[in-house]
């Protein structure tokens, strides 16, 4: 087997997704844990301010400059009353929360949603409707299988560079950067034969297609916005957090051979190491599940010894990610009335350990390349050093081989000055990831709570966000707590239908425990709310 097969990526390109993925230069390695007024359109279009959408989020967002002064425009046009997969939220409204998750990456990216109804319109929302349509850089049709819609859409948007259309009628065509797409056959959204006449265009434009097609039918509105993005970047002007995320070529193969070459030596020799490489060789850079679980499955300290060289110590990649500072999620400011401090709040974290085996159970979370996993136990405490805290992650993975497996993970734990928040850190096979974490809300009989997150790998050029709702047996909470939830949540920028439910039915022998002479509560009291047997048995 060469090793140029294994150790050199793909050439970089414009479309390089960043994902929560650690890009290694064998591969992507990933780690554990990405304006004008406002019209006053009638219900065929909507358009949100970005104040009305901090207002609506819950969030205190703080002003955002354009990386680029270049307005970005996009149309979205959705089949009215259309349901997306999305747990059967409607279309409208996934396309709407679009609109500010995009506003969070760049104030820049400007996209207004209409419904397909204003097609057949004459009002003036309609000319309103075509007016924005003129100027616009992309248009989205979602949905859309109306045949007066799909006449009206092939004869007025000629003069649109690009065109997506996802879940629509096969009569409608996409095109990018002015050129067509041709559908053949079934297969991706795209299809796959391209009218373009220089074939290193085609070629990028097919990595562009291929990326779009994988994220968008993942149906998670993490990848509907990286949809837009990878558009974006490959055809408007450049997205910096999809920049360079692939190995560059000798300059990177000379860093890991001169710097690294036992390791590199040693994982090609390692039947497992050399599997995670190969895995991860056939995963795409943007498909952060399918690369996690070839690392989760293939997992080694010769794997690891092999991304600390490459990645944290030499950087071979010279990448530099940063921890996203949108949107800015407030920390619960009290506990059962009193004010929240740094000792409760890292009590509201150790939660249920001493009364269970564990601190809580995730039920549910946001963030689609970890969050899902099952069987996700979290366990907090106080170490045996004056002032540490510990945060170990345990969950099951499936592997490659369709065996269940155990992993769990180490984080150091820094209060940060408001209390509620934190700072985490921690070697994940072989890299460092910093994150920063919030208490958003957690009730008074500690029945459930809501952590956000967000995060980044360093050297691996990777930043992510997510959060995580947890209770004491992972089951859901009840109806009661059901509008603090959806408070909670749209304090962090969520929607429920966002989440992904966790799978807790199979859980047998998860490897728990806490070092000896660990630490728990200090000043909260966690009370006999259930019966603890009942739990323990779930």
């Amino acid at each position: 087997m060469a090793l140029e097969a294994l150790l050199l990526h793909k050439p970089a390109t414009r479309f390089s997704p960043n994902r929560r993925v650690t890009a290694t230069a064998a591969a992507s390695l990933q780690l554990h844990r990405a304006p004008h007024p406002p019209f006053s359109f009638a219900k065929a279009t909507r358009r949100i301010p970005t104040t009305m959408l901090a207002a609506n989020a819950g969030a205190v967002t703080e002003p955002v400059t354009p990386v680029d002064s270049t307005l970005v425009r996009i149309v979205a046009l959705v089949g009215k009353d259309s349901v997306s997969p999305l747990k059967g939220t409607p279309w409208e409204d996934v396309m709407l929360h679009t609109v500010k998750r995009l506003k969070w990456v760049d104030e820049g990216y400007e996209m207004l949603v209409f419904t397909d109804d204003i097609c057949q319109s004459n009002d003036q929302n309609a000319v309103s409707f075509r007016m924005e349509l003129q100027r616009a850089d992309i248009l989205v049709i979602v949905a859309v299988t109306n045949q007066e819609s799909i006449e009206w859409i092939r004869t007025n948007s000629g003069n649109i560079g690009n065109i997506i259309c996802f879940d629509s009628s096969p009569e409608l065509q996409n095109k990018l950067g002015g050129s067509y797409i041709h559908r053949e056959g079934k297969g991706d959204i795209f299809g796959k034969i391209f009218d373009t006449a220089e074939s290193k265009r085609s070629s990028e434009s097919m990595e562009v297609v291929q990326t779009v097609s994988q994220a968008w039918e993942r149906h998670n509105s993490d990848d509907i916005r990286f949809c837009l993005l990878v558009i974006i970047n490959g055809y408007i002007r450049p997205v910096p957090s999809l920049q360079n995320l692939r190995s560059k070529g000798l300059s990177t193969l000379s860093c890991m051979v001169k710097n690294c070459g036992p390791q590199i030596l040693n994982c090609l020799l390692d039947p497992n190491c050399r599997k995670a490489l190969q895995c991860l060789n056939e995963c795409s850079p943007v498909d952060q599940v399918c690369n996690y679980r070839c690392i989760a499955s293939y997992e080694s300290p010769v794997l690891e010894a092999f991304s600390l060289c490459v990645l944290q110590k030499h950087n071979c990649l010279g990448l530099d990610a940063k921890i996203p500072d949108k949107p800015y999620v407030p920390p619960m400011v009290k506990f059962r009335g009193k004010d929240l401090c740094h000792e409760s709040a890292e009590d509201l974290f150790v939660g249920w350990l001493g009364n269970l085996d564990w601190s809580w159970r995730v039920v549910a979370g946001q963030n689609p390349a970890y969050d899902q996993f099952p069987c996700q136990y979290q366990l907090f405490y106080r170490g045996k050093a004056k002032g540490s805290f510990w945060y170990e992650p345990v969950f099951q993975v499936k592997t490659l081989e369709g065996k269940m497996a155990w992993r769990r993970r180490k984080y150091r734990v820094k209060r940060n000055k408001v209390p509620g928040t934190f700072q985490f850190s921690v070697l994940d096979n072989g890299v460092v990831s910093n994150e920063s974490w919030t208490i958003v809300d957690v009730a008074d009989d500690l029945s459930w709570g809501l952590f956000y997150y967000c995060g980044a790998a360093r050297v691996a050029g990777q930043s992510y966000t997510g959060a995580v709702l947890v209770s004491p047996d992972g089951a859901y909470p009840n109806d009661v707590n059901r509008s603090r939830l959806v408070s909670a949540l749209e304090n962090c920028g969520i929607k429920e239908w966002e989440l992904f439910t966790v799978n807790n039915s199979s859980c047998e022998n998860p490897p728990l425990g806490i070092p000896e002479g660990s630490r728990l509560h200090s000043v909260i009291e966690v009370t006999d709310q259930k019966s603890m047997s009942d739990l323990a048995e779930v």
